[in-house]
């Protein structure tokens, strides 16, 4: 072997390490927190695909229509040109805090799980997820207004149906749902439990499904997991919060007296965990195409019921 090809192979040697290195940091790095992203980019695509699937044509027909004013919300750097794009773009737009800082409050609404359950609470002037969904189905429905003004609706329509369905959205522990308490997700140390909850758990759960969440689903399907109101769901989001997230990662009820700041999520943890994921990010899917549906049926809605 001459001395180039002994100095090639030396480098070889030495390189192999250090790129399996490198692929075990990046497939480490897919782990980890990135700026916040309510229920990860990834869910809300997917529930945004599960209602695609499962809206009437002439709905999706609409849809198109709304999205050709796109030019005209002025956000070149968060796309609104279709379903997937309408379930990111209130995400995305929150770069431009100055501009739409105003929203940030819209995406959760944190309901005590040791206290009872009340829809209105933590929901002053109706900045809360569950009033923003309520309130931009009106603006979606309403055929009278610009369908930019409406386009802009659709996007939070869809994307804040989605969030109410992250428990930890909901249900909270003096934590910020989850935020802050830490946790480990499998061998990942330094993680939160809220994030595992809308990043890498999610994902997982989405992707080991058998059938495909996205599919078009039957009548009884969408019977036993669609319906309700913005209330019912922030209600079963809390609940799973508190019967199951919070046991499920502490090994106890936090009804039972505090809990601690860490934690670590077994594997035996995360795959209890993601039969509960995957109803949530489905029942998402169809509530997003019975709104989207709704909406789209031509006539005015009724008057919202006074307080």
């Amino acid at each position: 072997m001459g001395d180039r090809a002994v100095r090639e192979r030396r480098r070889q040697l030495i390189l192999r390490p250090v790129t399996r290195l490198c692929a075990a940091l990046a497939a480490f790095a897919l782990l980890l927190p990135t700026a916040a992203h309510a229920w990860g980019y990834y869910a809300h695509g997917i529930a945004a695909e599960i209602a695609q699937a499962n809206i009437r044509p002439e709905t999706r027909a609409k849809l198109e229509q709304l999205f050709a004013a796109e030019p005209l919300i002025g956000t070149p750097d968060c796309p609104l040109g279709n379903l997937v794009e309408a379930a990111t773009w209130p995400d995305c737009i929150r770069r431009e805090g100055w501009r739409w800082g105003y929203t940030s409050a819209w995406h959760y609404q944190t309901e005590p799980v040791t206290e009872d359950y009340d829809a209105r609470k933590n929901c002053t002037g109706g900045n809360c997820v569950s009033a923003q969904i309520e309130r931009n189905f009106r603006i979606l429905a309403d055929e009278r207004l610009p369908a930019n003004v409406r386009l802009q609706a659709l996007a939070f329509v869809v994307h804040f149906t989605g969030d109410i369905h992250m428990p930890l959205h909901s249900g909270d522990l003096d934590d910020r749902g989850g935020n802050d308490r830490e946790a480990a997700y499998g061998i990942a140390p330094g993680l939160n439990l809220h994030w595992i909850w809308d990043g890498p758990l999610a994902e997982r759960a989405i992707t080991s499904a058998r059938p495909s969440l996205v599919r078009h689903h039957t009548a009884a399907e969408r019977a036993e997991l669609a319906g309700g109101t913005p209330a019912d769901w922030g209600r079963e989001s809390w609940e799973t919060a508190r019967d199951f997230i919070y046991p499920n990662a502490f090994d106890r009820s936090p009804l039972n007296g505090p809990l601690p700041d860490e934690t670590a999520l077994t594997q035996e943890a995360i795959e209890a965990a993601i039969p509960v994921s995957q109803r949530r990010v489905t029942q998402a899917g169809l509530r997003i195409a019975d709104l989207l549906d709704r909406a789209m049926e031509p006539g005015p809605l009724p008057e919202p019921a006074g307080d």
